[in-house]
């Protein structure tokens, strides 16, 4: 049995045994951040520090702007932080704690006045801070002795040191508490959260442990920190700034800031050697700062507060480092980060150009082909011979003879004649004037006639060709633009709105629901288009995201967000990378039947439902003047326009009139084409008919049919028209019926085609899209016996409520309870 068990845990791998001995610490390491940083209680540890915190033996003026900054920030935090300033100051004296409690008193008494006045406590809070600290000590010392000149200076000093200090503490607390996680410190940032962490640290004077200070352990730990984050630059201005306050607290530790100093330059100067080097740099620094300064008697107490400082900092996590380093300009880490938002950032401008270069491709597309030019030769062809013929035959006692009986001998001969005399070889043709005086009686007069009808020819042709070359410049113009639009794509940088106040309000709204998340980033937070990026730890497939974050982030942001794209890998770092996207409060089922005449291959309809950005739903159906291939070719020509317009962001309204000036533009036949066109909103189902030439389309509503039509001329007759746009609200369970002529006018023996297709309409059962299409479709083909006579196509789209799949989790209570989260969703 016990082989059997060895035999069974050396089956498993190695990577899961250790994943398994390191789970608790990481769910504890995840507990005490949550517990330090999400919920607050790293502002009560702070607090008890700088109750203690004095400057030159008597002046406390990081109390009151502490819990002031804190009060503003984090007010459920309040109470407690409170509590441990007053307990920090008891450590010191009891004038010390009523001094700091009843400034703190006042300062709350203070800042409510102003509220009930309707002023802005930011704006006022430094002035504020600055009072309470003024009639609070003047106050104390009026009761317990009297003032002299030199306790009004002291007061008044320290009033406004707490003045200053309420302005860098109101920039360093997010910092602190990882408020501010995404967003770049700034170079006052940084030194107003080393004025932070310095006044922290003179909280720890007079701890010792075997002749070896805590305070200068940590605060050599502390240029060591950031001398190895940022470089000699920074390190060296934490060590001035740090050495500074610490010498202002006791002048016994002025040497400090020189060593501070010191080492911060000579560790950020030996960066290079990571962890070592910059250790390095602070052990030389003591040495020869502690040689310089106070002798060999301070020397080894100093050198064994460095290496507990160096031990410390060689076992600080890489990750916290890193996480540090993000944020400080100059960084590897840094520059990393930015490369990465902005490769996000150009990949998303660069998809939207390339869909505006794809418009004009197609542009250039539409105008290069140019479809059935044979045909196009063969008609003008035919109308010539049919004008010389009507001048002519009509009158000629033979035209039955030849135009009935001998119809090709007659059709060749003119035609030959046609061609000869375009080409300038008619004349030296004999044997074709001979057999053409043989056939017709009035040879001569047809001559005539047909050499005055070929000016008019040829100058139709040239006019065809000239139309032919412009076509093509178009076509090339088009597509010049279309690929210095696909290289600005690849090219182009545009900076996204920064949602950085959301991503922290959302991310702790998360953790303070226990959801674990890494990262945020927000895309877009407009109503209906919700794009959020998130990074949680691998969730072994349990579908966290789906059941638990999408539905709070439904009840943080108001709306429906559904999972939209998922990359859940245990080998991608031990995280999940999730896409949260708006759900649409409506779907569109759509379902089509269509027929070409006669039962043939080739209609001259199309249709297309196309998924729009934005929320937007759009079924279009056209109809190609006439039958076969050149109806079918103009036909899904507009359709591939329109649908590549519309899905570029351009305006319906404005699509349409660009493809109606296309169609003008492309040939001079009379080939002219018609669009049907549903634009449904997917978020509140408003419906806009946009329709050029159309038959009507109907809404059935229960038991009720409502009818849609307008009226406009069919796109390509005229360059400029004013397009008519109808609007309906539809409702759940709506059906949408749209169709060609080929239905609407199909039915035969019927006078009124309205009335007819509603009764139809409202006489089918079914609510099966796919069902009543062909119902339909059938319906007609039945009254003309089983012919059918025209293209037919009808689209039908039923409109259903989007339900989600899971509920929402209520968050916003705790949302509305918090207003400056409330305010910034």
């Amino acid at each position: 049995m016990e082989r059997n068990m060895a035999q069974a845990i050396s089956e498993v791998p190695m990577e899961k045994i250790q994943k398994g001995y390191l789970l608790p610490f990481k769910k504890m390491k995840q507990y005490v951040m949550t517990v330090l940083f999400r919920q607050g209680f790293l502002l009560v540890f702070i607090g008890f520090l700088l109750g203690r915190a004095l400057i030159l033996g008597e002046i406390t003026p990081f109390a009151l702007p502490f819990f002031a900054a804190v009060y503003l920030m984090r007010p459920k935090r309040a109470g407690l932080t409170l509590i441990a300033l007053v307990l920090g100051a008891i450590t010191i004296s009891g004038f010390t704690a009523l001094h700091i409690g009843g400034g703190i008193l006042l300062l709350a008494l203070l800042m409510k006045w102003t509220r009930s006045l309707k002023y802005e406590t930011l704006k006022l809070l430094p002035f504020l801070v600055f009072t309470a600290a003024f009639l609070s000590k003047a106050a104390l010392h009026y009761m317990t002795s009297e003032i002299v000149m030199y306790d009004w200076m002291m007061i008044g000093v320290e009033a406004g040191l707490g003045f200053i200090l309420t302005l860098i503490f109101l920039q360093s607390i997010p910092l602190l508490t990882m408020k501010k996680k995404k967003q770049t410190f700034r170079t006052e940032e940084i030194i107003s959260l080393i004025i932070l962490l310095a006044s922290v640290l003179t909280g720890t004077i007079g701890w010792s442990l075997y002749e070896m200070e805590v305070v200068h352990v940590l605060s050599r730990y502390l240029v060591l920190l950031f001398a190895f984050v940022a470089g000699a630059t920074v390190g060296s201005t934490v060590g001035v700034v740090t050495g500074l306050i610490l010498s202002l607290a006791t002048v016994s530790s002025l040497y400090q800031m020189s060593l501070l100093a010191f080492a911060g330059l000579l560790g950020g100067l030996l960066k290079e050697g990571n962890k070592v080097g910059v250790s390095v740099g602070l052990l030389l620094g003591t040495l020869l700062i502690g040689i310089y300064g106070e002798g060999f008697q301070t020397l080894l107490p100093s050198l064994l507060e460095s290496l507990i400082a160096v031990t410390i900092f060689l076992f600080t996590p890489k990750k916290a480092i890193s996480s540090i380093a993000k944020h400080i300009p100059g960084t590897a880490e840094y520059a990393a980060e930015q490369q990465l938002y902005m490769r996000k950032v150009r990949d998303v401008t660069a998809n939207r150009v390339d869909q505006f270069s794809q418009v004009f491709q197609a542009l250039s597309n539409s105008f290069s082909k140019i479809p059935f030019q044979q045909d196009q030769e063969d008609y003008s062809k035919d109308i010539f011979l049919s004008n010389v013929t009507e001048k002519t035959c009509q009158s000629c006692f033979k035209k039955e003879q030849c135009w009935a009986q001998k119809f090709q001998q007659t059709y060749d001969l003119m035609n030959d004649m046609m061609d000869e005399m375009n080409n300038g070889t008619y004349t030296t043709n004999i044997k074709l004037q001979k057999q053409f005086e043989r056939h017709c009686s009035k040879a001569d007069k047809v001559k005539t006639a047909m050499s005055q009808e070929l000016l008019h020819y040829q100058a139709s042709n040239s006019l065809k060709k000239q139309l032919k070359e412009s076509r093509r410049l178009v076509a090339d113009q088009l597509l010049g633009v279309s690929q210095v639009m696909e290289d600005f794509a690849k090219e182009i940088q545009r900076e996204r709105e920064n949602h950085y106040a959301q991503e922290d309000q959302i991310l702790e709204a998360m953790q303070a629901f226990g959801v674990e998340i890494e990262h945020v980033e927000i895309y877009c937070l407009e109503q209906g288009n919700v794009d959020i990026e998130m990074t949680i730890p691998f969730c072994n497939g349990h579908g966290e995201c789906e059941k638990l974050i999408a539905p709070m982030l439904s009840d943080i942001l108001q709306e429906n967000i559904i999972v939209k794209n998922e990359d859940c890998n245990a080998d991608n770092n031990g995280y999940c990378h999730v896409s949260f996207s708006s759900a649409k409060a409506y779907i569109v089922n759509s379902s089509a039947a269509h027929a070409a005449k006669g039962g043939g291959l080739v209609s001259g309809d199309c249709y297309s439902t196309i998924e729009l950005g934005l929320g937007k739903y759009a079924v279009a159906i056209s109809d190609g003047m006439g039958n076969g291939e050149r109806a079918h070719f103009e036909s899904n020509e507009t359709i591939k326009l329109l649908q590549k317009i519309l899905q570029s962001g351009i305006e319906e309204r404005v699509a349409i009139k660009s493809i109606n000036s296309i169609l003008s533009l492309r040939t001079t036949d009379e080939i002219f084409t018609t669009l049907d066109l549903a634009i449904i909103d997917l978020q509140d189902a408003s419906t806009k008919f946009l329709k050029v030439g159309s038959t009507p389309s109907f809404i059935k509503r229960g038991d009720k049919v409502i009818k849609i039509e307008a009226s406009n001329l069919p796109m390509g007759i005229i360059q400029d028209f004013d397009v008519d746009v109808v609007s309906e609200q539809l409702k759940a369970g709506d059906i949408l019926i749209m169709m060609s002529d080929g239905i609407f006018e199909g039915p035969k023996h019927v006078e009124n085609y309205d009335l007819w297709m509603k009764r139809k309409i409202s006489e089918i059962q079914t609510e099966d899209p796919q069902e009543i299409a062909d119902l339909l479709m059938e319906e007609v083909i039945r009254t003309r016996s089983g012919h059918i006579q025209d293209d037919m196509t009808v689209v039908v789209s039923k409109v259903q409520r989007n339900t989600p799949k899971w509920a929402s989790i209520p968050v916003h209570q705790y949302i509305s309870k918090n207003p400056t989260m409330k305010a910034a969703l």
